[in-house]
């Protein structure tokens, strides 16, 4: 069965975009589009929805609290942003609040896919953009340890595919293994390192030289 999706936006023509774009997809149905807050809790209760795709940056409709009840309200729907907010607060807000996914008004049809797709996974997707961001976000300055990264070579390879921006399908046909294998070993990172996500697990990487920040421009 497809995925059904909620589409929430207060512009007309974003909505009916997103929605033309995701419909060409057999895996995905639109189930509903709605313009305010209200609306968007109404429907995520009645269609079931598995992802929502939403732009929090548009007062009086939606804000990045909307994105904090959602989740709190509905913990297993997948929430996807689309925004064109670049100011750091308001993504490190959402971003925290657990989001799957987050790309901006920029993106094109294929970043949009990808991200629909993550999402519905419960897999992480940002774009270079939002990385980039993300990235800048200090967590503290420690001084480097003298201790041994814990990684093997084969974990490091996929650490870096991740801090790509790479979702485990891609990365799966590109180092030739099951996409099963991929969850695997990303299990076993994040236990190995006492990470609780994609994002600490980036900035893990960066702080210890394995990527470069350049990576994800």
């Amino acid at each position: 069965m497809p995925v059904p999706i909620v589409i929430a936006d207060a512009q007309f023509l974003i909505r009916r975009g997103l929605r033309d774009v995701l419909n060409t997809h057999k895996d995905f149905e639109v189930v509903r589009e709605v313009s305010d807050e209200s609306e968007l809790f109404d429907a995520v209760k009645e269609t079931q929805a598995e992802v929502v795709v939403l732009d929090y940056d548009q007062p009086g409709h939606f804000t990045a609290d909307t994105v904090e009840k959602l989740k709190s309200e509905f913990p297993f729907t997948g929430v996807m942003v689309i925004s064109s907010d670049m100011k750091e607060s308001n993504i490190y807000k959402v971003v925290e609040n657990g989001i799957n996914s987050f790309i901006t008004k920029q993106c094109d049809d294929k970043e949009i896919i990808d991200a629909v797709y993550a999402t519905s996974k419960k897999e992480k997707f940002f774009c270079h953009k939002i990385l980039e961001v993300i990235l800048q976000k200090s967590f503290g300055q420690e001084e480097e340890a003298c201790e041994p990264i814990p990684l093997s070579p084969r974990e490091i390879e996929i650490v870096q595919h991740i801090a790509s921006g790479r979702i485990a399908k891609e990365i799966a046909s590109d180092l030739h293994l099951s996409t099963h294998t991929i969850y695997t070993h990303r299990k076993n990172i994040m236990k190995k390192l006492d990470l609780s996500s994609p994002v600490e697990l980036v900035m893990y990487a960066i702080n210890k030289g394995i990527v470069d920040p350049k990576m994800t421009d």
